[in-house]
């Protein structure tokens, strides 16, 4: 499907359905679009193997890459990234941001000495959760030296005569878009970076892994810090993408939800140790085979969690287990420490017939209700997906409106709805 096909996506609809079958895991959404960038600090190929191919969010990084001097191809799962001519330093842009332009930002001041990009946008966190400027981005590149500026809906970074210079870049909060823009960054400033309190997670590693191997110096010290010793370039290189972790916990839900059986392949095991905790306590039949998942259905109980920096719960999936808890009959209670208020997606699940309120910045649900189909809306990407899994226990047909939202993160979203047996239909 193109990017024009999936961005006249309206509206997905729903019925009930037990999912079973095999599903395979795509490459990591939160990862892809990472390693897009960081593909801009070199003049050589790079080879992004087990790429998400349909994410619409990848295809607009993907024709962003292009405007600023790149060649990518896409060839089944795999993206081959050239270089035609030396990158731009504007990103001369009129369609839909996203906010890795941030991220795009820091590749081209590090490179070029200078770069301009769209003010980000992305995910908004439907319902008024949280925080999402860019002020740590522009303090990371001042902390390297860049003058940094907006300017009729561009964000504008300069660095002084010789390029970036590296230094101790003290982050007050551990946010993952801040930390992968420094490591991108100091990859090619004079000297040596510093970042404390990072917020090391899958994604973060991947980064470096593919960074490293393109002839960066990056050092890992836990949750302390990472410290980047800059080079004059970088090298071009083959890489695999990680396994996203919230596609894997998204079809491991929806197993158990619709008391269903269904093996999810290259499930990232060693990137959800915290989540699955929770779901086997809380009654999930789960099981090992090889660098698979097979999930049984099951009764559910209620959840008590908060969400919180790796390895914690993300906050990425705090709708995904709200749908778990729905299921559930009982009381469960969420917190987000991360994007207090994250909760917009639960008045469309209650349209549903969900029982949730607010006390404070938690999200109570007294779950174990039934759920009827009704006209709803994606507020964001991950309100989309919840109600998607709620659809599928729902009596009657389910109408997500926005639906387009589902398709930035998820790649062949209606493909393996079907292949596991959803009954689909997109408007």
């Amino acid at each position: 499907m193109t990017q024009i096909d999936i961005e006249q996506i309206n509206t997905i609809s729903l019925s009930p359905a037990t999912l079973n079958g095999t599903v395979k895991v795509s490459g990591a959404k939160n990862s892809v679009l990472r390693l897009m960038a960081a593909t801009l600090l070199t003049e050589d190929p790079v080879v992004i193997q087990n790429y998400p191919a349909t994410l619409l969010d990848a295809q607009v990084h993907k024709e962003m890459l292009d405007v600023l001097g790149k060649s990518c191809v896409v060839t089944s799962d795999t993206l081959v990234v050239n270089e035609t001519s030396a990158p731009d330093n504007y990103l001369k842009w009129d369609g839909r941001s996203i906010r890795n332009t941030l991220l795009i930002l820091g590749a081209l001041t590090a490179r070029t000495g200078k770069g301009a990009v769209p003010l980000p946008g992305g995910c908004s966190i439907g319902g008024g959760g949280g925080d999402r400027a860019y002020d740590l981005h522009v303090m990371l590149l001042e902390t390297l030296g860049a003058k940094v500026w907006d300017e009729d809906g561009y964000l504008c970074a300069e660095a002084p005569q010789g390029g970036l210079v590296g230094a101790d870049i003290h982050l007050p909060i551990r946010s993952t878009g801040a930390t992968e823009n420094a490591i991108i960054a100091g990859s090619l400033a004079n000297g040596i970076t510093r970042i404390w309190n990072p917020h090391v997670r899958p994604e973060i590693l991947d980064l470096i892994d593919m960074l490293n191997s393109m002839g960066a110096e990056i050092t890992v010290y836990g949750q302390e810090h990472i410290e980047v010793k800059g080079k004059d370039s970088l090298r071009g290189t083959t890489h695999t993408v990680i396994p996203d972790n919230v596609e894997a916990l998204t079809w491991l839900v929806g197993a158990a939800v619709t008391d269903g059986e269904v093996e999810i392949l290259d499930f990232p095991y060693e990137h959800l140790d915290i989540p699955l905790f929770y779901l086997r306590e809380s009654g999930a039949k789960l099981y090992r085979h090889n660098n698979s998942l097979i999930v049984k259905g099951s009764k559910c109980y209620p959840l008590e969690l908060s969400t919180g920096p790796y390895p914690g719960v993300n906050s990425d999936m705090q709708p995904i287990l709200a749908v778990y808890s729905a299921r559930a009959r009982g009381q469960s209670k969420f917190v987000d420490l991360r994007f207090p208020g994250r909760y917009g997606y639960a008045s469309e699940l209650n349209k549903m017939g969900m029982n949730s309120h607010t006390d404070g910045n938690m999200l109570i649900i007294d779950g174990g209700t039934a759920l009827k189909g009704a006209d709803v809306k994606a507020l964001d990407l991950r309100a989309g997906i919840a109600l998607s899994l709620a659809a599928l226990f729902a009596e009657g047909e389910t109408r997500i409106h926005d639906a387009w939202q589902i398709t930035r993160g998820y790649d062949r979203f209606a493909e393996k709805m079907e292949l596991l047996g959803a009954k689909i239909q997109l408007k």
